[in-house]
Parts: C-alpha cells; structure tokens; sequence
C-alpha cells in the first residue's frame, strides 16, 4: 500500500490522494486545494494534532518529537532543510509505543 510522501499516512483508497507530486501521492490533508504540498509548518501543526487526538497523547511535547521523527521518514523532507523538523525527535522507543496505538 502506498503512503503520502509528507506524513506517511495510508492511501487505502483514491479519495484520500490529494495529489501526485514529483516524489508521489500525498494525502488530502497534505496538499492546498490547488494540488500543491503544504509547507513543513503546516504539516508539522497537523500531525501534532492527529497525534494528540488518534493516538489520545495528552504531552504536545511528545506529539511534536513523535511528529518530528515520523515526517524525517518520509520521503517529501529527505532532501533540504526544513526549520519546523528542527528539535528533539522521539526515541525509538516512544515512536513505536505511540504508533501501536493508532
């Protein structure tokens, strides 16, 4: 199955890929309505939120250093760099007990 190239989320069917851009699909949640992928800033606010209400995180610190690790992941941030994903990122340890619960 793929996933967006700037959150990682699953693109289980068509109506979730907002757009297919040069390093493939991203979600709708990452894209602008105009099929362009959404700046670091934005994404990065938007996957602390999906973290602290999918995975019932009640530390946005956590949620940040989780979502910081899970965008380094991905595809759409390997290249460049991107202020939003500077800090301390989860450990391993906590990246794994907080994807378990999704």
């Amino acid at each position: 199955m793929q996933t967006c190239i700037a959150c990682g989320m699953p693109l289980e069917s068509p109506a979730v890929v907002g757009a297919e851009l040069e390093k493939g699909p991203a979600c709708v949640h990452c894209v602008t309505s105009e099929g362009t992928l959404k700046s670091c800033e934005e994404i990065f606010n938007g996957g602390v939120e999906f973290f602290l209400s999918s995975a019932g995180l009640t530390d946005r610190a956590l949620a940040e250093r989780v979502t910081r690790k899970n965008m380094k992941l991905q595809p759409a941030w390997q290249e460049g760099t991107f202020a939003c994903l500077d800090g301390v990122e989860a450990t391993d340890e906590e990246f794994e007990a907080v994807m378990a619960k999704l």
